[in-house]
């Protein structure tokens, strides 16, 4: 686990070929073939043996791999493509160059690549506010739901975790396409993201203001239309100390999302702020993991 995570650190994101990438335009394609007008009760049927038929090939092949003579190879390579820290920091830095700069159009611009709310008219708090927002939550789905899965069922683990994510991701939203097709995604992923996002919300929590933390898990969580996003992003709020939530728009509609965390309100210093939440948070991880197993192989062995 930790080579995976050093790799991801020194090498990055694959510049080209991708396999996410190419799984994304597998999911799209099947997508538009199979997502037709019909009865609800049908499209829920065809949306989940869309997922079985995408997922289903790939982890079983993962799975058979992982378990060569070089699986151990095999498991450090799977679990670098299905994490992306490198790529969310990456990601999160070219938010904050220019909107630290006062260049609001090239800051939203750079925060429509990572959220799915409509970004041409935010101002400067809304940007850092969905910069932070995204940074947190992708701290569960991109790096620690990975990271947990892999370790209950190593390579096979990571890649069955990354994939149901990135159906979540294209097929998970409550707009008039996807409402039926996508809820089989929706709530798959919400089942295995259950422990995962509690895991990270107590890893924020211990590596920020840890009070503050908890305090906003337990009053504010629950008050988040996601059960799995509403813990990590409170928690993480509060470990930051920074006010997230408020109005956005989604799809020309706009929501007023609950405020979740404390203090002032997300500036261009508060995405930098998350950053280093997260990286404290992977640490923590590392060292937990290194201790584990040091007592696993002394006592156990």
């Amino acid at each position: 686990m930790i080579t995976a995570v050093l790799l991801d650190a020194w090498l990055g994101e694959p510049k080209r070929w991708h396999p996410l990438v190419g799984f994304g335009w597998l999911a799209s394609h099947l997508e538009l073939k199979l997502n037709k007008n019909s009865l609800p009760v049908r499209l829920h049927i065809i949306g989940l043996v869309a997922w079985l038929v995408l997922l289903l090939p790939i982890v079983t092949l993962s799975y058979f791999v992982s378990h060569s003579t070089i699986g151990w190879l095999v498991d450090v390579t799977l679990l670098y493509f299905s994490i992306g820290a490198s790529s969310l920091f990456l990601h999160a830095r070219h938010i904050y160059t220019p909107l630290s700069h006062g260049n609001l159009t090239e800051a939203r611009n750079a925060v429509s690549m990572i959220v799915s709310r409509d970004t041409s008219q935010l101002n400067e708090t809304e940007i850092a506010t969905a910069a932070v927002e995204s940074v947190l939550e992708n701290g569960n789905d991109a790096i620690f739901g990975a990271i947990f899965w892999f370790l209950l069922f190593g390579g096979t683990g990571a890649v069955m975790f990354r994939l149901a994510n990135t159906l979540d991701a294209m097929w998970g939203y409550r707009t008039p396409r996807y409402q039926y097709f996508g809820w089989a995604a929706a709530r798959l992923d919400d089942l295995l993201n259950l422990i995962p996002a509690r895991l990270t919300a107590l890893s924020y929590a211990l590596c920020g203001h840890t009070i503050s933390a908890l305090q906003c898990w337990r009053n504010q969580a629950r008050t988040w239309y996601s059960p799995n996003a509403g813990p990590v992003m409170a928690a993480g709020a509060g470990a930051m100390q920074v006010k997230l939530g408020g109005t956005a728009s989604y799809h020309g509609q706009y929501k007023q999302r609950p405020t979740l965390g404390i203090g002032k309100s997300a500036n261009q210093n508060h995405i930098l702020s998350a950053i280093n939440l997260v990286k404290r948070s992977i640490g923590l991880w590392c060292v937990l993991i290194m201790i584990g197993t040091i007592i696993r192989n002394v006592y156990f062995a």
